[in-house]
């Protein structure tokens, strides 16, 4: 399909003029049918809101744009925008697809988003789409959409919810580190949170049942709990500090035991691992093994920057005599400072690992490196696989 691709900003001053806004808006109104198999009056205004959100290329540059037109046939939508073998490309990405702001996306636009991306696949994008619009379609489409099932995975476990919901739970982690009754109750809250996160960024591929799920989910909660109640008591004698970092102890140990038990099921019969064309091969244990395990580290690293200086900055922050007078302030005043971390912290940790890992093929069980050697002889050395997030 064609394109038109705004001009650079330097070549604005020759344009000639040809171009006018209300063609655009003719053709964001051609965009709106094409996509729609159903019309109703009350979403006419629903849309014209539609057309300005995804028009965020509409500057007085953008408005003047040449008469070539660009090829879009050739445009691979599944194509990473960043380097994936580095450490920095997939941050850049990761700060792409788990930015905040995607959760307050409505509905309307990630279908439409969905839809885009799955037209750019098959080379039917509709005229007049802008290589931007293909690129914001996408980032929203990896923020809601699953990576093996495409579908609509729920808001709370996406991994843009990260910053939102973790700086909430943290921050009041840290707050309410005193009583065992809020010891018990923010544990518990944090392992509810995560069991979902855990769910739904799983490896689809390895159906779990919800016996196993329930399982996980008070195997992980006791854990946590254990941990947090036990330590507490162990450092009651303890200089304060030492009781701060209590909450990060209690969900490392949690995260070594959600994160395995909910994936379970990979474990057991094996996770799918495929060739580099995306073809199927087969299930490995040890590919699954390898995958959780960089899970449990990138989750765990997630925490422990915001979990291990935060506590530090408060006990300094709550000796100055101001503070004293604003106890009340304490803890939104965490709550943001857990945020500022996150928003790092969550592409940084998520960047550790490829998403599509890579594995020596002689690193395989020995029936699955017999299957592959005999489709493929010699001419595979690796598989891979999506370990999840």
């Amino acid at each position: 399909m064609q394109a038109r691709v705004p001009t650079p900003a330097s070549s604005v001053g020759s344009c000639s003029g040809a171009f006018f806004p209300g063609r655009e808006i003719l053709e964001d109104f051609s965009l709106i049918f094409t996509l729609r198999t159903w019309w109703t009056p009350e979403e006419i205004l629903e849309d014209f809101s539609l057309i300005f959100t995804l028009r965020t290329w509409w500057t007085p540059e953008a408005l003047c744009v040449s008469n070539m037109e660009a090829d879009l046939s050739g445009f691979n939508i599944d194509a990473p925008r960043w380097d994936q073998c580095t450490f920095l490309g997939r941050v850049k990405h990761f700060f792409n697809i788990t930015d905040p702001r995607t959760v307050l996306v409505p509905e309307r636009e990630l279908d439409w988003a969905k839809v885009m991306v799955e037209k750019s696949r098959m080379g039917v994008v509709p005229p007049g789409t802008q290589v931007e619009q293909l690129l914001y379609a996408k980032k929203l489409y990896d923020s809601a959409f699953h990576p093996d099932t495409g579908e609509k995975m729920n808001v709370i476990g996406r991994m843009s919810f990260q910053v939102p919901g973790g700086m909430i739970i943290t921050g009041f982690m840290l707050q309410f580190y005193r009583t065992m009754p809020a010891v018990i109750f923010w544990q518990w809250v944090n392992q509810s949170f995560n069991a979902l996160v855990n769910y739904t960024n799983r490896n689809a591929a390895s159906p779990t049942s919800g016996r196993q799920m329930a399982i996980s989910y008070i195997t992980a909660t006791t854990t946590a709990v254990a941990t947090a109640v036990g330590m507490n008591m162990l450092t009651k004698r303890a200089p304060p500090l030492v009781g701060r970092w209590v909450p990060f102890a209690a969900v490392a140990a949690a995260n070594c035991v959600n994160i395995p038990m909910m994936r379970q099921q990979e474990l057991i019969q094996g996770i799918c691992v495929k060739d580099r064309n995306n073809n199927e091969i087969g299930h490995s244990r040890r590919a699954a093994a390898i995958g959780i395990t960089q899970v449990v580290i990138s989750r765990i690293t997630m925490a422990a920057p915001g979990m291990i200086l935060l506590p530090v900055i408060m006990e300094r922050l709550e000796k100055l005599h101001f503070m004293k007078k604003v106890k009340v302030l304490h803890a939104p005043l965490q709550v943001l400072l857990s945020g500022c971390f996150l928003i790092f912290m969550v592409p940084v940790a998520c960047g550790l690992f490829p998403q599509k890992c890579e594995l020596s093929v002689s690193y395989l069980e020995p029936e699955l490196q017999d299957t592959i050697k005999a489709k493929y002889g010699e001419l595979m050395p690796y598989i891979y696989f999506n370990k999840g997030l």
